[in-house]
């Protein structure tokens, strides 16, 4: 535990294109090694791919939609009672539902092989706005896990 204050959190700027938050984010955790131009170009291009698809809807909504059923609602923390280790369930903040959602999306779309990582962003993007898919999957587990401990609760503090 750090002795220090706790860092601010800061606001993240919206896009240029969609001047939206979310696809900020969503651009900040495909990127890699700082190259942010390919990152966007890797979005924007899935979310071309998207508007194909549905081309009655927003590819934004979509997202947004998607998130929404990818966003684990309660995690479980490890808490160290007398020498031993208890899988707690803890509800979770709303940027960290959102960051494990998009995170979990990503790592999915990343993790499809033989395919441009745009099309797998736009495939893993649809199937999570479906209701499934490895993310909602990625999810269900999660929930299912904070379920089983369901019995520790009352360590959280």
């Amino acid at each position: 535990m750090s002795r220090r204050r706790q860092a601010t959190k800061r606001p993240v700027a919206p896009d240029g294109k969609y001047n939206n938050a979310l696809v900020a984010r969503l651009v900040n955790t495909v990127m890699l090694s700082g190259k942010k131009s390919l990152a966007q170009r890797i979005v924007y291009g899935a979310f071309d791919t998207i508007s194909e698809k549905n081309p009655a809807s927003n590819p934004i909504e979509i997202l947004q939609r998607a998130v929404d059923n990818a966003k684990p609602r309660i995690e479980t923390k490890a808490r160290r009672v007398g020498g031993a280790t208890y899988q707690v369930p803890l509800e979770i903040p709303t940027d960290r539902q959102n960051a494990l959602a998009l995170r979990w999306i990503v790592e999915f779309a990343d993790s499809r092989k033989g395919q441009p990582m745009k099309s797998a962003l736009a495939a893993e993007i649809l199937e999570a706005y479906q209701g499934q898919g490895n993310a909602i999957r990625k999810r269900d587990e999660v929930h299912k896990m904070a379920q089983a401990n369901k019995a520790f609760a009352h360590f959280r503090w």
